[in-house]
């Protein structure tokens, strides 16, 4: 229920926040509240990965890219992340994300999203996205670009992104 609350006040509060690009950096703030703590007293470790939906939200909506998807009948789904925490939020705190395309390959968009309490990194993550349709099956990035437009010059893919995707298959079940 809490984030249902979160995410109506989150798209009250979008909707007078300045447009964007695709390609910029989206800045959303939040602040913690008794339902996101664990037991530890701190922000429970899912509820970034919920709290890091509300700001790629924020980067759609903002760039105009979420209502250009919908009309074309496709919506975004994460198929990997991997996140590091450096420090711990706790009630009260309010603090920043901070989320950005990082580039494409020829399946796969990557994203990076940064919390941030005064400037300082609380955790970072990477998230490898993909659109699929409503009526079934995946978005090709090339249909995606067409939609949205090009990447920029200087948004080329950086290695490490190429390296880390390669890795973080590696660890696959085998069935």
């Amino acid at each position: 229920m809490n984030m249902y609350l979160r995410l109506l006040w989150f798209l009250l509060r979008v909707r007078v926040k300045s447009r964007l690009s695709l390609w910029d950096t989206s800045r959303a703030s939040f602040r913690v509240n008794l339902a996101d703590l664990d037991v530890q007293r701190h922000m429970n470790n899912g509820r970034y990965l919920s709290i890091m939906d509300l700001g790629r939200m924020d980067l759609m909506l903002r760039s105009g890219a979420w209502s250009r998807l919908r009309s074309a009948g496709w919506y975004p789904v994460v198929a990997g992340q991997s996140i590091t925490y450096r420090r711990s939020l706790t009630l009260g705190q309010r603090f920043e994300v901070e989320t950005r395309v990082l580039g494409l390959d020829e399946r796969w968009i990557y994203l990076e999203q940064v919390f941030l309490r005064h400037g300082k990194v609380v955790a970072d993550a990477v998230v490898k996205a993909r659109f699929l349709r409503e009526a079934g099956g995946s978005v090709e990035v090339d249909e995606v670009l067409e939609l949205l437009g090009p990447v920029p010059e200087d948004r080329q893919l950086p290695e490490w992104i190429r390296d880390w995707n390669e890795g973080s298959s590696g660890h696959a079940r085998q069935r």
